[in-house]
């Protein structure tokens, strides 16, 4: 199946150490934790209007989840009802924040059975980065041109098609003939290639031995909303946060036909973000592709774990294998890693599975504010982030950005050290990856699709 974990060696040694780098200020994590991170008195303020999280104590069905890190009651609530709901086990990581029936940051195991809300609608969203032959004296002087050609040559935002068609052999594949996918497969050729909007970007990185990453993340466009959309409601999916998953036998008609468009969506992705960072590398960069590390991170894979067969269903939550190698990204515009999974008994209660990302500590809207009517006008209100502070940061940090907005700011994410620390003994970090140029969409664009 697409997207199912390798098992590849890495032979690469450990080189980070949390807290090794300069944070953004923000308030304390929510992980308990023993490095310390300033908590400038500005966003310290910001976070105590958006409310430290009550402290979640667990139930029954939340003893059944290897919990990492620390979390609201909302969050963990969440993690319980996926496993009335028929998880056998579940993990929550410790990025994870509450999601569209299934926490992201969530892993949930079943039996014979998936959850089509667990993988999401953004199917296959995942992370690449490739290693190239580039250094930083070489790509550093030329970034903000380099930036310039990334966003005039690759589309962002949604609805977007590609500015070059992409042929590729998936669009071979029999699943094709699937209702809903018959209808889906000229958008899907459109848009292979493209970005998408909400918290996908495209980054370069410098190493801490001088050398030139690409970074992409995004998953399977129009293709993997419409499909996701069209079994959730074919299943009587409800609308809304708080709502049980939708979960289907495998056996089933619905359930074989779901999993044969999840895994064309799978494929879809891995080739929309190979096209991207592909020719970032080769036609911008003019460099030499040394190493690919690939991941989904919204996706369902069959499992064996102690000795038993799974339907695992990772939900903003990265595949970890011993010895598999996994890309996570930071907040925009902030370091990002290159991790491998290791084997311990921690790692197995955790299904073999890591963060994705930084995590949030407050919704988009919290951060960016909201639009009210007041009598015949539209007033935007303010968020918790101002445009201003995230700018200053950037600009602090030397990162060439192009596009995003408050609602991506770092000041809306936890701190990548503390989340990968809360994790220790089940994952090493091989490298750290700080961002030259960041292209994200830009602030007009609206992505109602993330979870």
């Amino acid at each position: 199946m697409v997207g199912r974990p390798s098992r590849q060696a890495a032979a690469t040694t450990c080189c980070y150490a949390p807290g090794s780098y300069n944070l953004p200020p923000t308030r304390r994590p929510l992980q308990d934790q023993t490095s310390e991170v300033t908590v400038d008195s500005t966003l310290g303020a910001m976070a105590r209007r958006y409310g430290e999280h009550d402290r979640a104590r667990p139930s029954k069905n939340a003893m059944k989840a290897k919990v990492f890190g620390q979390h609201d009651e909302a969050t963990i609530k969440q993690i319980e009802t996926c496993i009335e709901a028929g998880g056998e086990r579940g993990v929550l990581c410790a990025d994870g924040h509450k999601g569209y029936a299934q926490p992201i940051g969530g892993v949930v195991a079943y039996k014979h059975k998936i959850s089509l809300s667990g993988v999401g609608f953004d199917i296959a969203c995942g992370n690449l980065a490739i290693l190239t032959d580039a250094k930083r004296e070489q790509i550093a002087p030329r970034i903000k041109s380099i930036m310039d050609d990334v966003v005039r040559q690759i589309s962002f935002g949604i609805g977007q098609k590609s500015k070059t068609r992409i042929d590729h052999e998936l669009f071979d594949n029999e699943a094709w003939k699937i209702a809903p996918l018959a209808n889906l497969k000229e958008m899907a050729r459109n848009q292979l290639g493209t970005v998408g909007g909400g918290n996908h970007y495209v980054d370069i990185f410098a190493d801490e031995l001088g050398r030139i990453w690409v970074g992409v993340h995004f998953g399977s466009r129009g293709l993997g909303h419409k499909t996701a959309t069209h079994f959730l409601k074919a299943a009587g999916g409800k609308d809304g946060m708080d709502v049980p998953p939708t979960v289907v036998p495998v056996s089933s008609e619905i359930g074989s036909d779901y999993l044969a468009g999840m895994t064309l969506a799978g494929r879809y992705a891995y080739a929309g973000r190979e096209a991207v960072a592909r020719h970032v590398v080769r036609a911008i960069l003019g460099a030499q592709i040394v190493q690919e590390v690939h991941n989904h991170h919204n996706f369902a894979w069959r499992e064996k774990h102690n000795g038993e067969d799974f339907w695992v269903v990772r939900k903003g939550a990265t595949p970890a294998f011993p010895g598999q190698r996994g890309f996570v990204g930071g907040s925009m515009g902030d370091d990002a890693v290159i991790i491998e999974g290791i084997d311990s008994s921690e790692s197995r209660e955790a299904l073999f599975s890591t963060v994705h990302g930084a995590g949030r500590i407050m919704s988009r809207t919290a951060a960016k504010g909201r639009f009210e009517k007041v009598g015949n006008k539209r007033i935007r209100r303010d968020g918790l982030v101002r445009h201003d502070e995230m700018m200053k940061w950037i600009a602090d940090r030397g990162v060439e950005l192009r596009g995003g907005d408050v609602d991506e700011a770092p000041q809306a994410y936890r701190r990548l050290p503390d989340v990968l620390a809360a994790h220790a003994g089940t994952i090493r970090v091989l490298h750290t990856l700080r961002p030259l140029g960041v292209a994200m969409a830009g602030r007009d664009i609206v992505d109602p699709y993330k979870d």
